[in-house]
């Protein structure tokens, strides 16, 4: 096997055409870890899934998956990734080994195959709380790709039932690693972006405060950004709440951390 030592720790090419050709054949065989869009959108996905299968002990050549990779092309990019994990998932359906394959996907070295995992906790039959449980791994992990996944993987779920949803995160927006807080933050938040919206919050935002108040002055900028981004989604719908909310954190007094989310927060009632 060639050296990988190298490809690691690079610049993603400002254009799909100027991907070096030895990056773009190890993240093709799911070697490395797509760094930008560019290479994300530059992979052979048919190339890389029959690596993928292999690696995780499936046969690459069933025709489960070899109608899926035909029909690809019907669709938007996004959502061949679904395609793909659902046939990944439909294959392990009846195999004697299908946690053995669940665990190697959900560690393989290949950002997008670890993508294809999380979405196989969308894929299952598993009430929110076991969701949420099993999505964590995803919510934590070293690629944003992967973490971006983990919460559109029970956006569904939570858009069903938002407040057992806070409820079951409130946890989460105290623990240690930032990446887990920003998940919930992310996953509550009323409009989000390529998601169902959550109209109980955009009507009534004050019913997921538990999570954020926790968060008002956290000291990730990860999460800080995305506070802001809840409330800013707030305010289109409920303005002066988030407005009266803000005032309050201010006056409390504020820490640096917490009149930024502010400020960010009051960008789209600033404009008007």
């Amino acid at each position: 096997m060639a050296d990988l030592q190298p490809l690691l720790g690079r610049t993603g090419a400002a254009r799909i055409a100027l991907i070096p050709p030895p990056v773009l054949d190890a993240l093709n065989q799911g070697l490395i870890e797509t760094v930008n869009l560019n290479e994300f959108l530059a992979i052979d996905l048919a190339r890389l899934t029959a690596c993928v299968a292999t690696h995780i002990g499936l046969d690459a050549s069933d025709e489960r998956l070899s109608d899926t990779l035909a029909m690809l092309g019907a669709f938007k990019p996004m959502k061949r990734h679904l395609h793909v994990a659902r046939a990944l998932y439909d294959l392990t359906a009846a195999h004697s080994e299908r946690d053995a394959i669940a665990h190697r996907l959900a560690t393989h070295a290949s950002d997008v195959a670890r993508c294809w995992a999380a979405q196989w906790v969308m894929l299952s039959e598993l009430a929110l709380p076991a969701k949420l449980h099993s999505v964590r791994r995803f919510a934590a992990d070293r690629h944003f790709g992967v973490r971006e996944t983990a919460w559109m993987a029970v956006r569904d779920e939570l858009v069903a039932a938002p407040d057992p949803g806070v409820a079951l995160l409130q946890s989460w927006v105290l623990d240690r690693d930032p990446n887990i807080r920003r998940f919930a933050s992310e996953l509550t938040r009323p409009r989000g972006v390529w998601c169902a919206q959550i109209e109980v919050l955009k009507a009534e935002p004050w019913r997921a405060l538990s999570l954020l108040e926790p968060l008002r002055a956290d000291p990730s900028r990860y999460v800080q950004n995305s506070v802001a981004n809840w409330l800013n989604d707030a305010s289109k719908s409920q303005p002066q709440w988030v407005s009266e909310l803000c005032e309050r954190w201010l006056d409390e007094p504020a820490a640096p951390q917490t009149r930024y989310i502010v400020q960010r927060a009051l960008r789209t009632l600033s404009k008007q």
